[in-house]
Protein backbone atom coordinates (compact mmCIF):
# COMPACT_ATOMS: atom_id res chain seq x y z
CA UNK A 1 0.00 0.00 0.00
CA UNK A 2 0.86 3.42 -0.26
CA UNK A 3 3.97 2.71 -2.22
CA UNK A 4 3.47 5.03 -5.23
CA UNK A 5 3.57 8.60 -3.96
CA UNK A 6 5.06 11.54 -5.34
CA UNK A 7 8.93 10.16 -3.34
CA UNK A 8 8.56 6.89 -5.43
CA UNK A 9 7.66 8.88 -8.29
CA UNK A 10 10.19 11.24 -7.91
CA UNK A 11 13.60 8.85 -7.12
CA UNK A 12 11.81 6.22 -9.12
CA UNK A 13 12.18 3.47 -6.28
CA UNK A 14 9.63 1.07 -4.90
CA UNK A 15 9.56 2.07 -1.45
CA UNK A 16 9.73 5.38 0.22
CA UNK A 17 12.62 4.26 2.19
CA UNK A 18 15.12 6.34 2.08
CA UNK A 19 18.73 5.25 3.50
CA UNK A 20 20.95 7.93 5.21
CA UNK A 21 24.23 9.11 3.89
CA UNK A 22 26.09 8.73 7.27
CA UNK A 23 29.41 9.22 7.45
CA UNK A 24 32.05 6.36 8.38
CA UNK A 25 28.82 4.14 7.51
CA UNK A 26 27.23 4.87 4.24
CA UNK A 27 29.51 3.63 1.06
CA UNK A 28 29.13 2.49 -1.61
CA UNK A 29 28.09 -1.28 -0.08
CA UNK A 30 25.37 -0.07 1.94
CA UNK A 31 23.84 2.04 -0.73
CA UNK A 32 23.92 -0.26 -3.49
CA UNK A 33 21.98 -2.91 -1.35
CA UNK A 34 19.50 -0.50 -0.21
CA UNK A 35 18.69 0.52 -3.72
CA UNK A 36 18.51 -2.68 -5.23
CA UNK A 37 15.72 -3.82 -2.45
CA UNK A 38 13.66 -1.00 -3.53
CA UNK A 39 14.84 1.52 -1.56
CA UNK A 40 17.21 4.84 -1.85
CA UNK A 41 20.70 4.05 -1.17
CA UNK A 42 22.58 7.34 -0.40
CA UNK A 43 26.67 7.31 -0.03
CA UNK A 44 27.78 9.45 2.95
CA UNK A 45 30.59 11.71 1.03
CA UNK A 46 31.10 14.07 4.25
CA UNK A 47 33.84 11.32 5.42
CA UNK A 48 35.36 10.98 1.46
CA UNK A 49 38.14 12.57 0.24
CA UNK A 50 37.04 13.16 -3.72
CA UNK A 51 38.71 10.94 -5.00
CA UNK A 52 37.74 8.41 -2.34
CA UNK A 53 33.95 9.26 -3.40
CA UNK A 54 34.70 8.72 -6.93
CA UNK A 55 35.66 4.95 -6.16
CA UNK A 56 32.48 4.73 -3.96
CA UNK A 57 30.78 6.35 -7.30
CA UNK A 58 32.45 3.71 -9.57
CA UNK A 59 31.81 0.69 -7.62
CA UNK A 60 27.96 2.18 -6.26
CA UNK A 61 27.43 1.85 -10.60
CA UNK A 62 29.06 -1.32 -11.24
CA UNK A 63 26.50 -2.89 -7.98
CA UNK A 64 23.57 -1.26 -8.88
CA UNK A 65 21.08 -0.73 -11.73
CA UNK A 66 18.72 1.22 -9.52
CA UNK A 67 19.07 4.99 -8.65
CA UNK A 68 20.93 6.05 -5.65
CA UNK A 69 22.01 9.13 -4.36
CA UNK A 70 24.70 11.40 -2.58
CA UNK A 71 24.59 12.74 0.58
CA UNK A 72 26.50 16.07 0.47
CA UNK A 73 26.90 18.54 3.53
CA UNK A 74 27.82 22.25 2.19
CA UNK A 75 30.14 23.14 4.49
CA UNK A 76 32.73 20.39 3.22
CA UNK A 77 35.93 21.87 2.34
CA UNK A 78 36.18 20.15 -1.41
CA UNK A 79 33.16 20.52 -2.37
CA UNK A 80 33.55 21.53 -5.85
CA UNK A 81 35.88 18.48 -6.65
CA UNK A 82 32.77 16.27 -5.31
CA UNK A 83 30.14 18.38 -6.95
CA UNK A 84 32.35 17.50 -10.24
CA UNK A 85 32.54 14.37 -9.29
CA UNK A 86 28.62 13.73 -8.92
CA UNK A 87 28.11 15.34 -12.25
CA UNK A 88 30.23 13.46 -14.46
CA UNK A 89 29.37 10.23 -12.61
CA UNK A 90 25.60 11.29 -13.41
CA UNK A 91 24.37 10.60 -10.26
CA UNK A 92 20.83 11.55 -9.93
CA UNK A 93 19.99 12.54 -7.17
CA UNK A 94 21.54 14.73 -4.44
CA UNK A 95 20.86 15.44 -0.55
CA UNK A 96 22.28 18.40 0.79
CA UNK A 97 22.88 19.88 4.29
CA UNK A 98 25.16 21.79 6.32
CA UNK A 99 24.21 24.61 4.45
CA UNK A 100 22.75 27.01 2.14
CA UNK A 101 20.82 24.88 -0.49
CA UNK A 102 21.05 28.37 -2.83
CA UNK A 103 24.77 27.63 -3.36
CA UNK A 104 25.01 24.48 -5.25
CA UNK A 105 20.83 23.66 -6.10
CA UNK A 106 21.02 25.54 -9.44
CA UNK A 107 23.79 24.09 -10.48
CA UNK A 108 23.19 20.14 -9.74
CA UNK A 109 19.76 21.00 -11.21
CA UNK A 110 21.32 22.45 -14.41
CA UNK A 111 22.79 18.88 -14.65
CA UNK A 112 19.73 16.76 -14.48
CA UNK A 113 20.22 15.76 -10.53
CA UNK A 114 17.72 16.30 -8.23
CA UNK A 115 18.36 17.54 -4.96
CA UNK A 116 16.87 17.36 -1.60
CA UNK A 117 17.91 19.60 1.32
CA UNK A 118 17.97 18.37 5.17
CA UNK A 119 16.32 20.97 7.01
CA UNK A 120 15.30 21.56 10.85
CA UNK A 121 12.66 23.77 11.03
CA UNK A 122 9.79 25.11 8.57
CA UNK A 123 11.78 28.59 8.27
CA UNK A 124 14.51 26.76 6.74
CA UNK A 125 12.48 23.95 4.51
CA UNK A 126 10.53 27.10 3.24
CA UNK A 127 13.92 28.74 2.19
CA UNK A 128 14.88 25.38 0.84
CA UNK A 129 11.69 25.11 -1.55
CA UNK A 130 12.63 29.03 -2.59
CA UNK A 131 16.23 27.70 -3.45
CA UNK A 132 14.77 25.47 -5.83
CA UNK A 133 15.20 22.29 -4.61
CA UNK A 134 12.66 19.20 -5.46
CA UNK A 135 12.24 17.85 -1.66
CA UNK A 136 12.81 18.56 1.75
CA UNK A 137 14.01 16.03 4.43
CA UNK A 138 12.77 17.39 7.87
CA UNK A 139 14.89 15.82 10.84
CA UNK A 140 14.04 15.85 14.57
CA UNK A 141 16.79 16.33 17.33
CA UNK A 142 15.93 12.42 18.11
CA UNK A 143 18.16 11.63 15.00
CA UNK A 144 21.67 11.13 15.13
CA UNK A 145 24.64 12.97 13.60
CA UNK A 146 24.30 16.93 12.96
CA UNK A 147 21.10 18.29 14.31
CA UNK A 148 19.13 21.57 14.90
CA UNK A 149 19.51 23.65 17.68
CA UNK A 150 16.12 24.35 18.14
CA UNK A 151 15.86 20.36 19.48
CA UNK A 152 12.14 20.11 17.78
CA UNK A 153 10.93 16.61 17.82
CA UNK A 154 10.11 14.88 14.50
CA UNK A 155 6.25 14.63 16.65
CA UNK A 156 6.62 18.60 16.10
CA UNK A 157 8.65 18.90 13.28
CA UNK A 158 6.73 17.10 10.42
CA UNK A 159 3.41 18.85 10.64
CA UNK A 160 4.88 22.32 10.99
CA UNK A 161 7.16 21.69 7.94
CA UNK A 162 3.89 20.40 6.01
CA UNK A 163 1.97 23.19 6.87
CA UNK A 164 4.56 25.47 5.07
CA UNK A 165 5.81 23.76 2.01
CA UNK A 166 4.25 22.73 -0.70
CA UNK A 167 6.97 19.83 -2.38
CA UNK A 168 7.62 16.61 -1.28
CA UNK A 169 8.38 16.16 2.39
CA UNK A 170 10.55 13.38 3.67
CA UNK A 171 10.65 12.50 7.62
CA UNK A 172 13.48 11.80 9.56
CA UNK A 173 14.66 11.34 13.39
CA UNK A 174 14.14 8.47 15.59
CA UNK A 175 12.52 6.32 12.87
CA UNK A 176 13.75 3.08 12.40
CA UNK A 177 10.51 0.51 11.92
CA UNK A 178 7.68 0.25 9.97
CA UNK A 179 5.13 1.74 12.74
CA UNK A 180 7.62 4.97 13.07
CA UNK A 181 7.42 5.37 9.55
CA UNK A 182 3.76 5.04 9.28
CA UNK A 183 3.75 7.56 12.62
CA UNK A 184 5.51 10.08 10.04
CA UNK A 185 3.44 9.56 6.98
CA UNK A 186 0.40 10.38 9.35
CA UNK A 187 1.81 13.40 10.17
CA UNK A 188 2.56 14.67 6.61
CA UNK A 189 5.84 13.00 5.29
CA UNK A 190 5.67 10.98 1.75
CA UNK A 191 8.46 9.12 2.64
CA UNK A 192 11.43 8.80 5.36
CA UNK A 193 15.14 8.98 6.15
CA UNK A 194 16.36 6.48 7.97
CA UNK A 195 19.74 6.34 9.38
CA UNK A 196 20.36 4.45 13.08
CA UNK A 197 18.68 1.03 11.80
CA UNK A 198 21.06 0.94 8.23
CA UNK A 199 24.33 1.40 10.69
CA UNK A 200 23.69 -2.30 12.05
CA UNK A 201 23.30 -3.38 8.86
CA UNK A 202 25.65 -6.12 7.56
CA UNK A 203 26.75 -4.04 4.47
CA UNK A 204 27.51 -0.81 6.67
CA UNK A 205 31.28 0.76 6.84
CA UNK A 206 30.79 0.97 10.29
CA UNK A 207 32.96 -0.78 13.05
CA UNK A 208 31.82 -3.65 14.45
CA UNK A 209 32.11 -2.69 17.73
CA UNK A 210 30.35 0.47 17.18
CA UNK A 211 27.77 -1.97 15.69
CA UNK A 212 27.72 -3.91 18.88
CA UNK A 213 27.53 -0.86 21.19
CA UNK A 214 24.26 0.66 19.44
CA UNK A 215 22.92 -2.87 19.71
CA UNK A 216 23.41 -2.56 24.11
CA UNK A 217 22.56 0.78 24.30
CA UNK A 218 19.47 1.65 26.42
CA UNK A 219 17.14 3.95 26.77
CA UNK A 220 18.46 7.82 27.44
CA UNK A 221 22.01 6.64 26.27
CA UNK A 222 22.36 9.18 23.95
CA UNK A 223 22.48 13.25 24.04
CA UNK A 224 22.64 16.12 21.84
CA UNK A 225 25.83 17.65 22.57
CA UNK A 226 28.39 20.15 21.08
CA UNK A 227 25.63 22.74 20.45
CA UNK A 228 28.17 25.48 20.85
CA UNK A 229 30.01 23.76 18.00
CA UNK A 230 28.00 21.69 15.93
CA UNK A 231 24.70 19.53 17.25
CA UNK A 232 25.67 16.27 16.80
CA UNK A 233 23.83 13.23 18.94
CA UNK A 234 26.41 11.48 21.00
CA UNK A 235 26.26 7.45 22.49
CA UNK A 236 27.44 8.41 26.01
CA UNK A 237 31.19 7.13 26.29
CA UNK A 238 34.78 8.50 27.55
CA UNK A 239 34.64 10.95 25.20
CA UNK A 240 30.81 12.49 25.65
CA UNK A 241 31.39 12.47 28.76
CA UNK A 242 34.55 14.86 28.76
CA UNK A 243 32.41 16.96 26.35
CA UNK A 244 29.91 16.83 28.56
CA UNK A 245 32.14 18.49 31.82
CA UNK A 246 33.42 20.93 29.34
CA UNK A 247 30.29 22.15 28.29
CA UNK A 248 28.97 22.46 31.64
CA UNK A 249 32.10 24.64 32.50
CA UNK A 250 31.40 27.06 29.90
CA UNK A 251 33.78 25.90 27.76
CA UNK A 252 34.47 28.28 24.74
CA UNK A 253 34.48 27.12 20.91
CA UNK A 254 37.70 26.73 20.94
CA UNK A 255 38.03 24.86 23.75
CA UNK A 256 35.76 21.91 22.43
CA UNK A 257 37.25 22.51 18.98
CA UNK A 258 40.80 21.31 20.78
CA UNK A 259 39.00 18.61 22.65
CA UNK A 260 37.73 17.50 19.24
CA UNK A 261 40.52 17.15 17.54
CA UNK A 262 41.28 15.55 14.39
CA UNK A 263 39.56 12.47 13.05
CA UNK A 264 37.36 11.97 16.46
CA UNK A 265 34.53 10.43 14.53
CA UNK A 266 36.73 8.26 12.13
CA UNK A 267 38.41 6.88 15.85
CA UNK A 268 34.65 5.82 16.86
CA UNK A 269 32.46 4.79 13.97
CA UNK A 270 35.26 3.50 11.50
CA UNK A 271 37.57 2.25 14.00
CA UNK A 272 35.77 1.05 16.49
CA UNK A 273 37.30 2.95 19.59
CA UNK A 274 34.75 3.02 21.79
CA UNK A 275 35.69 4.95 24.48
CA UNK A 276 37.69 7.70 23.00
CA UNK A 277 35.51 7.98 20.00
CA UNK A 278 32.67 9.82 18.53
CA UNK A 279 30.10 8.03 18.18
CA UNK A 280 27.22 9.42 16.39
CA UNK A 281 23.92 8.07 16.37
CA UNK A 282 19.59 8.41 17.14
CA UNK A 283 17.87 8.05 20.35
CA UNK A 284 15.53 4.77 18.01
CA UNK A 285 19.29 2.76 19.12
CA UNK A 286 17.71 1.93 21.77
CA UNK A 287 15.44 -0.31 19.84
CA UNK A 288 17.90 -1.42 17.39
CA UNK A 289 19.07 -5.18 18.91
CA UNK A 290 20.45 -6.99 15.78
CA UNK A 291 22.77 -6.99 12.11
CA UNK A 292 20.84 -7.44 9.36
CA UNK A 293 21.35 -7.49 5.48
CA UNK A 294 20.00 -4.26 4.47
CA UNK A 295 17.65 -6.13 1.58
CA UNK A 296 16.06 -7.35 4.70
CA UNK A 297 15.97 -4.10 7.46
CA UNK A 298 14.19 -2.84 3.87
CA UNK A 299 11.99 -5.31 3.38
CA UNK A 300 11.09 -5.33 7.59
CA UNK A 301 10.31 -1.66 7.60
CA UNK A 302 7.72 -2.07 4.54
CA UNK A 303 6.11 -5.51 6.33
CA UNK A 304 5.60 -3.70 9.42
CA UNK A 305 4.61 0.08 7.78
CA UNK A 306 1.71 -2.01 5.84
CA UNK A 307 0.56 -3.77 9.05
CA UNK A 308 0.26 -0.95 10.66
CA UNK A 309 -1.74 0.72 7.60
CA UNK A 310 -4.33 -2.85 7.91
CA UNK A 311 -4.26 -2.34 11.85
CA UNK A 312 -3.44 1.01 13.02
CA UNK A 313 -3.79 0.41 16.58
CA UNK A 314 -3.24 -2.12 19.08
CA UNK A 315 -5.76 -4.21 20.99
CA UNK A 316 -5.70 -4.76 24.16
Amino acid sequence: MLADNRITQLFNINYPIIQAGMIWASGWRLASAVSNAGGLGLIGAGSMYPEVLKEHLDKCKAATDRPFGVNLPLLYPDIDQHIKHIIEAEVPIVFTSAGNPKTWTKTLKEAGIKVVHVVSSAKFALKSQDAGVDAVVAEGFEAGGHNGREETTTLCLIPSVRASIEIPLIAAGGIGTGRGMYAAMALGAEGVQIGSRFVCSEEASSHMAFKKAIMDAQEGDTQLSLKKHTPVRLLKNKFYNEVALAESEGASLATLEQLLGRARAKKGMFEGDIEEGELEIGQISSMINDILPAAAIVDQIWKEFNQAVAQPFFKA
